[in-house]
């Protein structure tokens, strides 16, 4: 009867201990308090569905989720951070592979808008962290998109609304002062190619 009791406890805490392994989620963004400096573009890996799955909130604010898709709205938008749970799923219907994709959290609290790309935001901050993600029991592998929700970036701790996104290829995130370094020198080739040959007199 010992055994049994001692191989019903083992059982539990295995169980107890897989459940809370399969919720751990994506890694967290390191360098709270600092922008994030690098930006991502993001586009539809094949023809298929794409889905969002919630991962989890730290927002006192109430927000959601959107997508623009080709830079037009899907007009769907959900998974709400204070009525969410782990692993909650939402589809965004089909997309086409190649087409470009740019995540967007609705926070109702402030009526403010924050999207995956920079230029696109309020403060024109960065106010997504992004990596691939293997998945866990309840959340398959994907790409991981976290955000920040304060205006000017705030905490920075860029863990407000995150999500785990299926069929999405993420670009090689590019170092801001890398990208505008490449944006200067494009610059500079373009008002060369702008200039008309002097005529001598």
């Amino acid at each position: 009867m010992k055994t049994l009791k001692k191989l019903i406890l083992s059982a539990a805490i295995l169980a107890a201990s897989s459940t809370a392994f399969a919720s751990v989620g994506p890694a967290r963004y390191t360098n709270v308090g600092h922008v994030n400096p690098d930006t991502y573009s993001f586009t539809a890996a094949h023809t298929g569905t794409l889905t969002a799955y919630f991962v989890g909130s730290t927002a006192s604010y109430t927000e959601k989720l959107g997508l623009n898709v080709n830079g037009v709205d899907t007009g769907i938008w959900g998974l709400q951070n204070h009525s969410s749970v782990y692993g909650q799923s939402l589809s965004f219907g089909t997309v086409n592979a190649g087409d470009s994709l740019v995540f967007k959290a609705y926070v109702l609290t402030t009526n403010k808008t924050y999207f995956s790309t920079p230029g696109m935001n309020p403060d024109g901050l960065n106010h997504i962290y992004s990596h691939s993600y293997a998945g866990d029991s309840l959340v398959p592998a994907g790409t991981y998109v976290a955000f920040e929700d304060l205006f000017n970036g705030g905490d920075l701790n860029y863990h407000d609304l995150n999500f785990v996104f299926t069929n999405v290829a993420t670009a090689t995130p590019i170092p801001a002062a890398l990208w505008l370094f490449g944006t200067g020198i494009a610059g500079l080739v373009s008002a060369s190619k702008r200039r008309k040959p002097s005529v001598a007199a």
